[in-house]
């Protein structure tokens, strides 16, 4: 990669989501196919529903593993607050941000205090800054912790990081589950890539 070729990830969910597998997953990936990577997750109040991000960058040169603000080539979310916050906070403008569409409710959302973010929130956002956007949803998903995979799926499917071939993935997937974990992720990623 030179380094024009640098691509900056940021994730955003919140604690539960597998943000912390999915950035693992996209890390290891990212090796197998010999890419240069530095990466840094931040779990905050995870354990109690709270923000969880992760900073990946890739490409030659890069010294520091955290993402400046609205530097982020690509915003990767598992849920619409989340999301919203990705894009104003981190999104480039005229980058590109792929977001489950489900909510897990705020505390302040709960107590009435402030609306749920809803899908044309986000597309308000991303048009704010010329941003491609992707919203990803799969009605029929069993386990709502595979979110995830369905997000992969499509990132892989899009060729979102053009150096990251499909083996890549699944190779990646395969050192981080077993059992039938492992059979059932696997096979979703691929139903969505076919």
């Amino acid at each position: 990669m030179q380094k024009k070729d640098r691509l900056n990830i940021y994730i955003i969910g919140v604690g539960g989501q597998g943000i912390g597998l999915l950035s693992e997953v996209l890390i290891r990936a990212a090796d197998y196919a010999g890419l240069n990577l530095r990466g840094v997750d931040t779990h905050g109040l995870a354990q109690r529903g709270g923000t969880v991000q992760s900073h990946l960058r890739l490409g030659e040169g890069i010294h520091s593993p955290l993402i400046q603000k609205n530097k982020a080539d690509l915003v990767i979310s598992l849920e619409r607050t989340e999301a919203l916050r990705g894009i104003n906070n981190y999104l480039k403008h005229k980058g590109t941000i792929i977001y489950y569409n489900t909510s897990w409710q705020t505390l302040d959302v709960r107590l009435r205090n402030k609306k749920e973010v809803q899908a044309k929130d986000i597309i308000k956002a991303a048009q704010k800054k010329e941003a491609e956007l992707i919203e990803v949803y799969k009605d029929d998903l069993k386990e709502a912790r595979m979110q995830n995979v369905v997000v992969l799926g499509e990132i892989a499917k899009r060729k979102m990081v053009p150096q990251i071939k499909r083996e890549d993935y699944l190779k990646a997937i395969d050192d981080l589950m077993k059992g039938e974990k492992l059979k059932n992720n696997i096979s979703l990623f691929k139903a969505i890539l076919d």
